[in-house]
């Protein structure tokens, strides 16, 4: 079955990026969370340092809609130049407003209101935020309800 995901890339934080979406939207896992020390290394290569073995490999969590969120650690011990920035943005698209407003002051949380929920002129509610782990959300709402 085809799907569309966010994948997203944190710098030794993606467990705790993780575990907050989870008490967000109230869901799962799919297959816990694997982490470096769990994938084998192949003869001649060297594997990740003792302190990068618990950093997360890959994660993924359902949130609306049948979309999931990915996510993986992207430290500069392993190579990686992790650079946050402002072009990528989750829009989620909830059934009610009175989700739309759940949604929006769980993730705002410890982050910023860009532009606070309100009617828009296109017809529809919407507000935009940065969480707590610099990741950009909006919240679009055609309900009336």
């Amino acid at each position: 079955m085809a799907r569309t995901s966010t994948y997203l890339n944190f710098d030794r934080s993606t467990e705790a990026a993780f575990t907050f979406y989870k008490s967000v939207f109230g869901t799962e896992f799919v297959n816990g969370i694997m982490r470096h020390r769990d994938v084998p290394v192949p003869d001649g290569q060297q594997g990740p340092s003792a302190e990068d073995l618990d950093l997360v490999i890959n994660v993924q969590l359902p949130i609306l809609g049948g979309h999931v969120l990915m996510g993986t650690d992207a430290p500069e011990s392993m190579g990686f130049t992790l650079h946050q920035g402002n072009n990528v943005y989750i829009c989620l698209e909830p059934d009610t407003r009175s989700e739309a407003h759940a949604l929006f002051a769980a993730l705002a949380a410890g982050g910023t209101a860009q532009m606070p929920l309100q009617e828009m002129f296109w017809g529809d509610y919407f507000g935009s935020l940065v969480d707590q782990f610099g990741v950009q959300w909006m919240i679009n709402c055609a309900s009336k309800s």
